[in-house]
């Protein structure tokens, strides 16, 4: 991610208040003016230490890219050959002239010179929340330093930490389960099939409903053959042993007294103190893990945050430091065939520079065999955790311009984002998120599907306030509300788009399980397929719609949309095509 072939991945820098005038030899590399939030509140301390990160150009990533889209394609003669660690490392490693002149400039400094930034670092106070941070609004580096530097971080970027359990329980609130849950269900499917429920799956969710609702059937997967399961967890929100014994024992009973792996990454937590207030991640675990027993599951509790830029209409959401848990997986040799996170932010909160890199972190997973599951969001078009009918949206560039907010990393090219469903059969959810993104172009994969809905379906609605050309997301969705899970010792209902996540990769998992089990390699990034030939065994949405930022919303409609994007999968299908493949 950040690294430069184990060459400064980390620079520790002592932060001197005196300001280092030094124009001849320095260019600004970005100036910023704090967040109206934030109070300048005086100079750092000269002693006081950062870690900066110093992240280097990949030389060869659009040859990685080229590598991911031929070994994703199910019409390409590579496909499923993915990279080795050493392959991938090889592609995105720096040139070498960077690395020298970093290595010089960095020398030349002896590091504890605060005039390689030529600037100077204050506390800056959070009016709110009183939270303190050493921040600078302005860094330079010299000239012939630009072309090797993409960015010097934690410097201009002003952050705080809000957690998921307020999406989680705002959308259990608001939807109650007063729906016809008494008998069966028959659903009819998008190529005329039909399939029965069990009508009790409307009020609550069980791992017995989802494998009713992806029309698992009987499949199981093996716990001796490979075929293992991440969730990436963020923001001081942890998995709980005791909860997910009591989640096996009310729903199964054979997975009691068996676990799961549990990965500290950059100050990471495994925090199992019932009062902390902070399990958040329980039902991730325990809906993928119900999914794939006794399959191997690995949770990463990841420490730190992640760059931020202010909202001005949400000065306080969730900063994941994706690139902490990024460089941790990458460094590994063996990675798990699926991973699912359930996080988000505005787009526009994470610096483009850095989500970039930490999109082209997602690629490189992709490229050596990994499906990353992402959520759409928990916010409609708009704010990520707010409430979807009453938020207003706006622009943090100055402009406050009003605009629908895509999310990241749901927005980012190179994973496999799910959106929100509800109830049998299956409608959208209000709160779903959806939409285009600002940072990059609509990939090819999905030109055909998305020029459809924009030409067909939108026909010029909301213009101007979203990027028709960007990547559209979601990719795909899944049940979302009403999960039966267990936090703090007991039984309760969750809900939200971490929950649908969860949800696909538990059923992606055991699609590798069963490639595996043929002798075949995991599936990997997974859109290129769904796509493609994959549509036959999605499941298409058209009720619902996703509101925000005042407005109604986008609609699910016939063929892919900003809300449930290609549909539901079906497992069953699913399963006889990747092993045609």
């Amino acid at each position: 991610m950040f690294k430069m072939c184990s060459v400064v991945l980390l620079t520790f820098v002592v932060v001197r208040s005196a300001y280092a005038v030094v124009p001849h030899t320095h260019k600004i590399v970005e100036s910023v003016v704090a967040p109206s939030e934030w109070i300048n509140v005086g100079s750092a301390p000269a002693d006081h230490i950062i870690p900066l990160r110093i992240a280097l150009p990949q030389a060869n990533f659009a040859a990685l890219e080229e590598h991911l889209y031929a070994v994703s394609d199910p019409a390409h003669e590579r496909y499923g050959a993915h990279l080795s660690k050493a392959e991938v490392e090889a592609l995105v490693a720096p040139h070498p002239d960077s690395v020298s002149a970093v290595d010089t400039w960095l020398s030349e400094h002896g590091i504890l010179n605060k005039r390689m930034l030529d600037t100077t670092f204050k506390i800056f106070k959070h009016k709110k929340h009183g939270d303190e941070i050493v921040r600078t609004t302005r860094y330079s580096l010299p000239p012939h330093l630009h072309p090797h530097v993409e960015l010097v971080q934690p410097t201009t970027l002003f952050s705080r930490v809000r957690r998921r359990r307020e999406a989680v329980h705002s959308v259990v609130q608001a939807y109650p389960r007063d729906v016809r849950s008494a008998g069966t269900i028959t659903v009819t499917r998008s190529d005329g099939s039909t399939m029965t429920v069990d009508a009790s799956c409307n009020a609550t969710v069980t791992i017995a409903c989802l494998r009713q609702l992806l029309n698992i059937g009987d499949y199981r997967a093996s716990g001796t053959n490979g075929n293992q399961i991440g969730v990436a967890g963020y923001s001081e929100e942890y998995a709980n042993y005791e909860d997910q014994q009591i989640f096996y024992r009310d729903q199964l009973p054979e997975a009691v007294n068996s676990s799961f792996t549990y990965t500290l990454v950059n100050g990471g937590k495994n925090d199992q103190n019932f009062n902390s207030d902070e399990y958040q991640d329980d039902p991730d675990m325990q809906t993928v893990l119900g999914l794939v027993f006794p399959s191997p599951g690995t949770f990463y509790s990841t420490g730190g945050k992640g760059p931020w830029i202010e909202d001005s209409d949400t000065p306080a959401d969730t900063v994941a430091a994706y690139g902490a848990w990024l460089d941790f997986v990458l460094a590994q040799e063996k990675l798990p065939q699926t991973i699912s996170t359930g996080y988000e932010s505005h787009e526009q909160t994470i610096p483009e520079a850095y989500a970039r890199r930490v999109c082209a972190g997602f690629a490189q997973l992709g490229a050596r065999g990994t499906s990353l599951l992402v959520m759409s969001g928990n916010g409609g078009v708009g704010d990520a955790n707010g409430d979807p009918r009453t938020q207003s949206c706006w622009t943090n560039d100055g402009r406050h311009k009003r605009q629908f907010l895509p999310a990241f990393p749901a927005s980012c090219p190179f994973v496999t984002t799910v959106g929100s469903t509800m109830y049998v059969p299956e409608v959208a959810t209000e709160f779903s998120g959806g939409g285009f993104s600002n940072y990059w172009n609509r990939p090819s994969y999905q030109n055909n599907a998305v020029a459809e809905y924009l030409t067909k379906q939108l026909r010029g609605t909301y213009a101007g306030l979203y990027n028709p050309n960007g990547r559209a997301y979601p990719d795909v969705a899944a049940q979302s509300i009403n999960f039966r899970i267990a936090i703090y010792g007991e039984l309760t209902a969750a809900g939200g788009g971490q929950q649908a996540t969860a949800a696909f990769a538990g059923l992606v998992s055991l699609l590798n399980n069963a490639r595996i089990e043929h002798g075949k390699p995991p599936l990997g990034f997974l859109n290129p397929f769904l796509y493609s030939s994959g549509l036959t065994a999605l499941n298409d949405i058209t009720s619902g719609s996703a509101q925000g930022c005042g407005t109604p919303g986008f609609s699910a409609t016939a063929g892919w949309d900003p809300i449930t994007g290609l549909g539901t999968p079906d497992f069953s299908k699913l399963k006889d095509l990747v092993l045609a493949l």
